[in-house]
């Protein structure tokens, strides 16, 4: 990653220069992301910082656009090919003696590509998976470093325990950044707690007792919320002389989020669809209690059921959803795992 970026111009000094937000974690990444940028969002209409916002996620739902956002906006075909083509011809000198990016690679190196062009004043980044080793951990100084939920995934390349795939997702920390995570399995915590005081950094908790404002669809965006507020007001506090986060930019915040895909609920004529991205074991349950939760119409006949079979073998580990509709289906409703 530092060889092609240095390639197009961007050494590690430059990269320095990018406020960064650092997002890992297993479960909500995304959502904690764009929660963040929302958050950050009403801020700014409010103070005026920060006046421009770069937000980095993966994977994208339609489009590859999606994965780069500048004020929240996937970038336009245009910008986005403009870059593409800058950074594909950048790189084309030096495919035999660094190699050429491979897809995710190449969306990660295009996105600190276009933000150091732009010139944000905060980028938002959701790592792939791990932390350690992944490709979007090159910034040497970040701001905030944030860890959602953890859980198993990805286990062939972080580890078969808990406690392995924690010790990836803390690589994400870095002296003199903020350290930020939600209650976690107590060997996960220990883990976080290590790998933060060995950089003299004191791991924080986020409390998720209290009260958030706005009607939450599932208590995982509840959690995520949380810590993106903790996050969002920490980056405030280091770089705006205005203050933090104040209740109206909260409020602000969680109306205004958006977020295609997951605990989504869209209706199309008759049939209600219940969207969430889960893929893997720990999403799967979520998604499947979040689904047991949604208050159901008025049924025209006994309910019927049918489990789904995982094609993907990481998620067939027992974990079944259900495709609920009546006898008549004259109002069903459907649960799309994208």
């Amino acid at each position: 990653m530092k060889e092609w970026l240095r390639k197009l111009g961007h050494d590690e000094e430059k990269l320095d220069r990018l406020k960064v937000i650092h997002v890992a974690g297993t479960k909500g990444k995304g959502s904690t992301c764009a929660f963040i940028d929302s958050f950050l969002r009403s801020h700014a209409s409010r103070t005026g910082f920060p006046k421009k916002r770069g937000l980095y996620t993966s994977p994208y739902l339609e489009r590859h656009n999606e994965m780069i956002r500048i004020d929240s906006l996937p970038l336009s075909d245009a910008r986005f090919a403009k870059a593409f083509f800058e950074v594909w011809e950048g790189l084309g000198l030096c495919q035999e003696d660094i190699g050429t990016p491979k897809q995710l690679q190449l969306l990660a190196v295009l996105s600190f590509h276009v933000y150091l062009q732009e010139d944000v004043d905060v980028a938002i980044y959701e790592c792939h998976h791990g932390g350690e080793y992944d490709v979007t951990n090159i910034i040497r100084h970040p701001v905030v470093t944030a860890i959602t939920s953890i859980g198993l995934d990805h286990e062939q390349e972080l580890g078969g325990t808990i406690e392995n795939i924690a010790w990836h997702k803390a690589g994400i920390f870095k002296r003199g950044a903020c350290a930020l995570t939600v209650p976690q399995y107590p060997n996960a915590v220990k883990v976080l707690r290590s790998r933060a005081s060995e950089l003299g950094l004191d791991l924080q908790l986020v409390d998720v007792s209290q009260q958030l404002p706005g009607d939450f669809q599932d208590p995982t965006q509840r959690i995520n919320a949380f810590l993106a507020r903790e996050a969002s007001d920490a980056f405030i506090m280091r770089h705006n002389p205005h203050g933090g986060m104040t209740v109206r930019d909260i409020e602000a915040g969680i109306r205004d989020f958006k977020w295609p895909g997951r605990f989504q609920i869209v209706k199309v004529n008759r049939t209600t669809w219940c969207l969430d991205g889960a893929h893997n074991p720990m999403s799967a349950s979520i998604s499947a209690k979040w689904f047991d939760r949604i208050p159901k119409p008025e049924w025209y006949g006994p309910l019927c059921a049918s489990a789904l079979q995982f094609v993907n073998p990481i998620l067939a580990q027992g974990v079944s959803f259900f495709l609920a509709w009546t006898r008549t289906a004259m109002t069903p409703m459907r649960l799309l795992i994208l």
